[in-house]
This record gives structure tokens, sequence and C-alpha cells, in this order.
């Protein structure tokens, strides 16, 4: 009989994965510092375009590839071809697993504009993707710039490196695609990193979604998901919020209702900053100015400001991860927030600003449709 697993860190605590001992089993999905001496029967493998996909002892064996050229002196086995290239309009299947497993770690520097290349993931035999969320804002860079994040389910290193450590548990396939919409060839270097295993019962799937609203309507909240139905738990937020009007722009109260909640929620926040554990406007006290950060769970990483010209309007960028506060629903889940900043006479004003998100969660399948992907001229950064 083996000992239950104990998670310090509550990464996959957290995301109900450590749940694979109360049955006897260690699959080696919840793999953390805590376990990560103890043997397993966990199989790993890797996809990337050296070894398309990801069997054992097929690692780059091209003999052509995008790098031919400067590894003629070399052939085979000498990098020949380290990424893809992905057509305007075309789809690419960067991944497509069979059998049971989980995905551990995604890594991918994509090339060209990152609001207009659409990551899908697509569990089992779904048709509806449980991931549709542009590259960028997926990893936390919605205006399309860089900016570096040190948390622990994402990182994002220089130059472009984006890093995804959300356990991603599947039981009979995985399908992983990028969509192009724009009108140039984009390059991706990726690899995918992933376990065959068995899967927990109570292992729930992974989802995230996007959405942008700019301008968003006077008095109307922004919400961030809405139509989620079933069992699950609420993990992550990232925001790309452009600021229309002078002033501070973070008074406003984000609101989660779980299972039945109307009018009113069982959690609310007190004010944007708060939520992505912030206070006082992100200010230096002494320098009167933001102060960027990144941390294991939370960050504000992105500070735009104008450039005195075009760029007129303030931009920024944060993060929140729910890892050790994870917030679970059994029935149906809604979360929005409030665009709040202030007027004359000590007073609140309600902001039309511009705002993109993505939501993570994860949640027992089959899920909802997720809300139409804005069209292309409606995700543009401008």
């Amino acid at each position: 009989m083996k000992a239950k697993i104990l998670l310090p860190f509550a990464l996959l605590l957290a995301l109900s994965l450590a749940s694979s001992a109360q049955d006897g089993s260690f699959s080696g999905i919840d793999s953390n510092l805590s376990n990560l001496y103890r043997l397993s029967d966990a199989q790993s493998y890797s996809i990337s375009p050296e070894n398309f996909t990801g069997e054992k002892g097929k690692g780059a064996m091209a003999k052509e590839g995008v790098a031919s050229k400067a590894a003629r002196d070399l052939g085979q086995g000498w990098k020949i071809n380290p990424y893809v290239v992905i057509d305007p309009g075309k789809t690419f299947t960067l991944a497509e697993i069979s059998g049971s497993g989980s995905i551990q770690h995604i890594w991918m520097t994509p090339t060209g504009n990152w609001r207009y290349s659409i990551l899908r993931v697509y569990w089992d035999d779904e048709t509806e993707p449980s991931v549709e969320v542009p590259v960028g804002d997926f990893f936390g860079m919605g205006w399309g710039k860089y900016a570096q994040i040190s948390s622990l389910p994402v990182a994002v290193n220089p130059g472009s490196a984006f890093n995804c450590y959300w356990p991603m548990p599947f039981r009979r396939k995985a399908r992983i695609t990028m969509e192009n919409l724009d009108d140039k060839p984009m390059s991706v270097y990726y690899q995918i990193d992933f376990i065959r295993t068995q899967v927990p019962k109570d292992a729930a799937y992974f989802h995230a979604q996007f959405r942008r609203v700019n301008p968003l309507p006077y008095k109307d909240v922004y919400t961030l998901v809405d139509g989620i139905k079933g069992k699950g738990q609420y993990v992550g937020t990232y925001m790309a919020w452009g600021v229309h009007n002078n002033g501070w722009w973070g008074e406003g109260e984000i609101k989660f209702y779980i299972d039945g909640d109307k009018d009113f929620p069982t959690i609310a926040g007190t004010g944007t900053e708060d939520y992505f554990n912030g206070s006082y406007d992100f200010e230096h006290p002494e320098k009167h100015e933001y102060v960027e950060f990144s941390g294991p769970y939370s960050g504000l990483i992105q500070v735009l400001q104008s450039d005195g010209l075009y760029k007129t309007q303030q931009r920024f960028g944060l993060y929140r991860w729910h890892i050790t506060d994870p917030v679970r629903f059994s029935d149906d889940l809604r979360v929005t927030i409030q665009a709040l900043g202030w007027r004359s006479g000590g007073r609140y004003l309600p902001l039309q600003d511009d705002i993109a998100s993505v939501v993570y969660w994860y949640q027992a399948e089959p899920h909802h449709a997720f809300p139409k992907l804005p069209s292309k001229d409606s995700l543009e950064v401008n």
C-alpha cells in the first residue's frame, strides 16, 4: 500500500491531480520536489519538429528540413528541422497523441503577430476545443510585446520563450493546433513534453478561454467567463487592460458567481489591484510610479506608457494564479470584473476601456462550446 503523496507546493493539489494516491496508484502526473525521488511507471516523450510523433527513438531523424542548408556539411542528426512554418490562413497540428497520459510542459517561440496566432487544444474525441486562445495572451503577452514572467505555471524568458507548466491530463487523445490568421507566414519553434501513464479517475481536463471587449459599454461589467457547467476549479486569470481615461483605473471588484448565484456572488473582491495581489494602485510609495513585478502566483508584468505621439494610451498586463486557492464549483461558474475609476467629487467613474482576458480552469467533460472567437479586426491590437 503506497503512502499518500503530500504536495507542499500545492500546485497539483490545487488542480486535483494529487488524488491519484488515494486509490494507491502513482501515475507520475503529480511530480514535484516532494515526490521527485519516487519511481514511476510513467514513460517520457517529447514532440517537436525534430520528432513530430514523439515516438521512442525517432528524434532528429530528418534528412531534409528547414535547416538542411545549414547542416549540409553535417547531415542527419544535426538540427535539420528545428521549426515549422505556418502559411497565412493555415492551421498546423503541433501534436496529436493517442492513449492516456499528461502534457507536462510546453515550450515555444512563435514569430509574427501573437494575437493572430490561435492556439487550440482538444481532449479525447472533442470536436470543440477546450483551449482556444491567441498564443500571446495564453502566455501573458496580450499586447504583443515581450515581458518576463517568472511564475509557477507560466514562464516567459528572453528573448521570447513561452513556457507552460499547467498539467494537462488526457484519457484517450490530445490534439494541439496553431492557426495563423495573419497575411504573412509565421515560424514556430516548439517542444511538447508529455508522459504516457494511467490517469486518475478524478483528474479533470484543462481549459482556457479568451475574450475581448473594446470599448466596454458604459456601466457594463466585463465578463471574464460564463456558461461553465459541471464540476471543477478555476485556477487563473490573465488580463490585458488598456485604459482610455486619465487617472487610476482599478477600483473595480472581481466577482465569482458559484453554483446558482444570481444577483450577488459568493466571492467578491475589493479592487482590481487587490485581486492581482497588489495594493494602492501598484504605486511606488516614494517614486510615484507603477512598479512591475512577477511572482509565483501573481504579477503586473507590463506597464506600457504613452510615447507622446501615436501610442497615447496606458496598457497593462496582469496575471493571478489560483494555485493554493482554486475557486471550486460543483454545477456552474460565472466570473465578472468591474472597470472603475474616479470622477470629480470623489465619485466612481464606470470606465469604457479596452479589456482582453484569458481564464484558466479544470473541469469534468463535456464542456459547453465557447463563444465565437472575435474576428481578426476585433482581435487586433491598435
